[in-house]
């Protein structure tokens, strides 16, 4: 784990407030309701990464735990960026009991190819087999 940095899956830590700012102006969420973030925390493996009991970052998972999960949500707030905090948390996601050797883990992402990289992820092999249902709402 890296020197400084907690990362805890306790839901009553997390900064909602915080969570929500950020992913109302993220390229993937812009515009996204505080309730709908609420709803999302709610029903989702959620994990926070604290330096100094001071929330820096964020992701989730959204899984049954036996075959399926996709990642979504996760962030390390810009000033604490490039210290490794991504990688941790996504390691640590990676790692915890409910996610861990899963057959299929999927994310999206536009900007941090490099980092899921690391850890196993790739374009997909078969993209016909995946199909998306998208919808206007953020």
């Amino acid at each position: 784990m890296l020197a400084g940095i907690e990362i805890s899956t306790d839901k009553a830590r997390i900064d909602v407030e915080l969570v929500h700012r950020f992913l109302s102006t993220s390229y993937w969420a812009t515009g996204r309701s505080r309730q709908t973030v609420e709803r999302s925390i709610l029903h989702s493996l959620c994990f926070g990464a604290y330096k100094n009991a001071q929330q820096v970052g964020f992701g989730r998972a959204i899984t049954d735990r036996a075959v399926f999960a996709y990642i979504a949500d996760v962030f390390v707030v810009p000033e604490h960026r490039g210290a490794g905090i991504g990688k941790a948390l996504i390691g640590a996601m990676l790692a915890h009991p409910d996610l861990a050797g899963l057959q299929v883990v999927l994310l999206r992402t536009r900007d941090a190819a490099g980092l899921y990289s690391q850890f196993g992820f790739q374009a997909l092999r078969r993209p016909e087999e995946v199909m998306g249902r998208y919808s206007s709402a953020p």
